[in-house]
């Protein structure tokens, strides 16, 4: 089972384990069923040239048994270097029913990266069914998502999406294509380059596209507003204001903030200010104003189907945080209203999580670039490699 245990580790000690409690019900389905687990995983970015302890899995594998604590009595084994070592060959071979196994990280073999169907074949002779319950990786051809089920596939063996999977796809696929108007979307985040093929794509399906964080001042530089020292990529100005004028021109409105709430440096002990529209020379914007608060707010709670991919502010430092928890409170009254409000991964998932709220959207992804290429339309090409990306484990 390929899953997404690629969590932040803080002096060797997870600081957020919202990944790996994903995948259980995946985990649990095999083992309520006197099935035996081998899992992959990668870890953080190491070198590929090997074992190296600060990015090994092992207290990924010790968080995981006390997850799996009921499920899973004897543990989660991890053994060896090698995710292909003849130990960790031995160990699948010796694992009993109800047994699980991580192996070691996949990114210390140069070949995960490269896709190589070698070290694929390696990882497919692991296993008698394989499970794609990793989106936060599904948009990477790597050998473990890719060529490994592929492998499997001509070897007559079965491979099928995880629930995780399968959620993540029924919400950012089948339900936005569904999509019950109105329908918002909500993109937030550093830079507007990151985010113009997702504002190209949703401007044909959504009402509205709502924008903050610092990649809004790029669109309103665009507009001509001054907006003091706040960031702004120059380079994307002049193509900023064209994407304007073509939402203009399709129907799709573009709402941006009509205040900020700024700062004349990046911290929260320096003076602050709402500006009103402009903002004044040597500040910069660090969070949607109150006035914008309230007429985001409204859009959002009005709204059937909502879209989130990115903070309005920078959340880890309050009090820049308050535009970010305004939206996700007003994207929960939606919510709340029997709307379909689905969170992108990365810093939103990790935002809303922070404030306690993660559980009261319809979904919330877990994953950052691979739920910001569904929503530019690309298509995963890791499903190709699986027999049913519609048919969840079971």
């Amino acid at each position: 089972m390929r899953v997404d245990f690629n969590v932040p580790m803080e002096g060797g000690v997870i600081s957020d384990d919202r990944r790996i409690r994903a995948s259980l019900r995946s985990i649990r389905s095999v083992l309520e069923r006197g099935g035996s687990v081998v899992l992959m995983t990668h870890l953080g970015r190491p070198e590929g040239t090997g074992f190296e302890v600060e990015y090994s899995v092992q207290p990924v594998a010790k968080r995981l048994a006390e997850l799996l604590s009921d499920a899973a009595p004897r543990g989660v084994t991890c053994v060896g270097e090698s995710c292909v070592a003849p130990e960790a060959l031995k160990a699948v071979e010796a694992l009993p029913p109800g047994g699980v196994l991580l192996l070691e990280n996949l990114r210390f073999e140069k070949g995960e990266k490269k896709g190589d169907t070698t070290f694929a074949a390696a990882l497919a002779k692991l296993g008698d069914f394989y499970v794609n319950d990793a989106f936060g990786t599904s948009h990477r051809s790597d050998a473990s998502m890719h060529a490994v089920p592929l492998a499997m596939r001509a070897e007559g063996k079965s491979t099928c999406a995880g629930y995780l999977l399968d959620a993540e796809l029924e919400f950012l696929i089948a339900r936005i294509a569904q999509a019950q108007k109105p329908f918002t979307a909500i993109l937030g985040g550093a830079k507007v380059s990151d985010k113009l093929p997702t504002i190209l794509n949703l401007m044909q399906k959504v009402d509205r596209i709502i924008v903050g964080g610092a990649m809004a001042y790029t669109l309103l530089k665009a507009q001509g507003i001054s907006v003091g020292a706040s960031r702004v990529e120059d380079g994307l100005v002049e193509k900023s204001r064209e994407l304007l004028a073509l939402a203009a021109q399709r129907g799709c409105e573009i709402m941006l903030p009509v205040d900020h709430h700024c700062a004349t440096a990046f911290n929260a002990d320096c003076a602050r200010k709402i500006c009103t529209q402009s903002i004044d020379e040597g500040w910069m914007g660090l969070d949607i104003g109150p006035a914008t608060i309230a007429r985001f707010g409204e859009a959002i709670r009005t709204s059937h189907t909502v879209v989130w991919n990115g903070p309005m502010g920078v959340f880890e430092m309050p009090p820049f945080d308050a535009g970010t928890r305004a939206v996700a409170q007003a994207a929960i009254e939606a919510t709340k209203r029997g709307g379909v409000t689905i969170v992108g991964g990365g810093d939103t998932a990790a935002a809303v999580e922070e404030f306690g709220l993660a559980t009261q959207f319809s979904h919330v992804s877990t994953g950052g670039g691979a739920s910001l290429e569904v929503l530019e339309g690309k298509h995963l090409v890791c499903l190709d490699a699986i027999d049913s990306a519609a048919t969840a484990l079971g």
